[in-house]
C-alpha cells in the first residue's frame, strides 16, 4: 500500500476510534443516555475499525474492503440523516424509537415500568457540540468518509 494512503487510513482509524470512544464518554462519563438510533449509529464505526485495521495489517482484498467501507459509511450517513430528520421533525419517529416511548394504552404498572427504564426519545437532543447534535455531526462525518472510500475504490487500479 502506498505510504500516503496508509497514513490517511491511520488518521481515519484514529478519528473513527476517537468518535466511538467519545460516544461512550458522553454516555457513561457525562451521563447523557443515548436513544436507540444513537446506539445503532455506533455499529458502522465498530465494523469500520475492524476493516481499516485489517487493511493496515494484512493489506489483502483492499479494493473489496474499500467498497465495503464506502457502503458502511453510506449506510451510516443515511441512518444519521434519518436521526437528524427525526430531531428536526422532518420525519416521524418509527417503531425503532417509539416502542418504549409509546405510552398510549398502557396500564399503570406498565407505565411505571417504562418510567423506571428511563427511555429516551430519538427527538430529544441531550448533547450538542458547537450547537450541532451528534446525529448532525455523524451525518456530515459519515458522508465525508463515504466519499473518501468511494474514491479509494474507484481509483484503486491507478495506484
Amino acid at each position: 500500500m502506498i505510504k500516503k494512503k496508509k497514513l490517511v487510513l491511520i488518521f481515519i482509524l484514529s478519528i473513527v476510534s476517537l468518535a466511538l470512544i467519545s460516544a461512550f464518554v458522553i454516555e457513561y462519563g457525562l451521563g447523557h443516555k443515548p436513544c436507540k438510533l444513537c446506539i445503532y449509529q455506533r455499529i458502522p464505526y465498530i465494523f469500520s475499525i475492524f476493516l481499516i485495521s485489517y487493511l493496515l495489517f494484512l493489506e489483502k482484498y483492499q479494493k473489496i474492503i474499500f467498497l465495503l467501507l464506502a457502503l458502511i459509511f453510506i449506510a451510516s450517513a443515511l441512518l444519521a440523516f434519518y436521526h437528524f430528520g427525526i430531531e428536526q421533525d422532518f420525519f416521524s419517529e418509527t417503531l425503532i424509537c417509539e416502542d418504549e416511548n409509546n405510552l398510549k394504552n398502557l396500564t399503570k404498572e406498565q407505565l411505571l415500568e417504562q418510567i423506571k427504564k428511563n427511555s429516551i426519545s430519538c427527538k430529544d437532543v441531550s448533547f450538542r457540540i458547537m450547537g450541532l447534535s451528534l446525529a448532525t455531526i455523524n451525518t456530515i462525518f459519515s458522508f465525508i468518509l463515504s466519499v473518501i472510500f468511494i474514491k479509494y475504490f474507484l481509483n484503486y487500479e491507478k495506484n
